[in-house]
């Protein structure tokens, strides 16, 4: 098979701001893999906090293109192991190679990804993703909220010194659920008191309130909050699973994080057994990292899957996020049609 890469700087719909800071395009590569008939794709979209860069994730696979071009297109979980260690501090470009790898293996059994994982689903029964509103002005917020108004529930980026209060002017707009994002911001000296406020606002959950490194503080958190805590950057490859368990209530697995599709199938799966509650996330991303992810809807109890709709443009037709409401199709491989 031939691996080619594909860069784009797609215009957001509004300019994005989250506590790891502020943007108003997206610039990703899109990861193509053909045998000639078909063609896989995965994303890698740049990502502050990460480090994850376009330019450092295409000269990772270009080093190791003989190879990969090398792999056979029918074991994608085989190209996964060989590629891991070699790609491992490039994780989104990892990712992006895995997700075609199996799109495009999908697409040569003429099977949709999620049938190959051996999960079950009912076409026509999905589940329903959130809306994220990022860091701003309370007017700005509350415009992004009656924008999107036929949404069913949103995803709030907070500060935790104005979260109660912006939460409270958000809820004059909405009744509809709230899912707070902290992105490791807020202060753990406070964070159970602002949770126990959140907690009269109808706050699903609150994402990664803490850095990473805090255990001990968490620990405090999840034994006093009233409200279910989900690690995000504290869940970020394989190993991590298992150490949420008795810090967070649920883990927040996104590709690009673990690198790719096989190491989320087994993340999610485990979560499971440790009676973690699970969720997918993702990055300003393409229908086409977006679509991947989908293919996990029977392992997940929480969808944020918006990254698409952030965009002005998009390079893909798949999956699709219509006012919050997400479906698998039957479609071979990740259902994708490039534009």
């Amino acid at each position: 098979m031939k691996l080619k890469l594909h860069e784009r700087e797609l215009r957001l719909e509004c300019p994005f701001a989250t506590a790891h800071g502020r943007k108003s395009s997206a610039r990703v590569l899109i990861v193509e893999l053909t045998d000639g008939e078909h063609s896989g794709y995965g994303e890698a979209p740049e990502n502050q906090y990460f480090k994850a860069t376009v330019d450092a994730a295409r000269a990772a696979l270009e080093a190791e293109q003989s190879r990969i071009e090398a792999a056979s297109a029918d074991d994608p979980a085989a190209l996964y192991d060989t590629m891991q260690a070699l790609l491992r501090p490039h994780g989104f470009a990892l990712s992006a190679l895995d997700c075609a790898a199996w799109d495009l293996f999908g697409k040569r059994c003429g099977k949709p990804v999620w049938q190959l994982f051996g999960l079950n689903h009912v076409v026509g029964r999905g589940q329903a993703s959130s809306y994220t509103i990022g860091l701003d002005t309370i007017k700005v917020m509350t415009q992004k909220l009656r924008a999107h108004a036929d949404w069913p529930m949103y995803k709030i980026k907070l500060a935790a010194d104005e979260a109660v209060s912006t939460i409270a002017a958000l809820r004059e707009v909405t009744d509809k659920p709230f899912r707070v994002d902290a992105n490791c911001a807020w202060d753990a000296d406070s964070v159970v008191e602002v949770v126990k406020q959140l907690a009269g606002y109808n706050v699903e959950l609150i994402e990664q309130p803490l850095p990473p490194e805090d255990d001990a503080a968490m620990r405090d958190v999840i034994e006093h909050s009233p409200l279910p805590m989900i690690a995000d950057e504290s869940c970020v490859i394989e190993s991590d699973v298992d150490r949420c368990v008795g810090l967070f209530d649920g883990v927040n697995v996104k590709l690009t994080k673990c690198g790719g599709l096989t190491p989320a199938v087994r993340m999610l799966r485990r979560a499971r057994e440790l009676s973690l509650q699970t969720m997918i996330g993702c990055m300003t991303e393409t229908t086409v990292g977006i679509s991947a992810g989908a293919q996990l809807l029977p392992l997940l109890d929480f969808v944020d899957l918006d990254g698409a709709n952030l965009l002005a443009e998009d390079v893909a037709d798949g999956v699709s996020v219509e006012r919050g409401a997400v479906d698998l199709t039957d479609q071979p491989g990740c259902g994708l049609v490039m534009r």
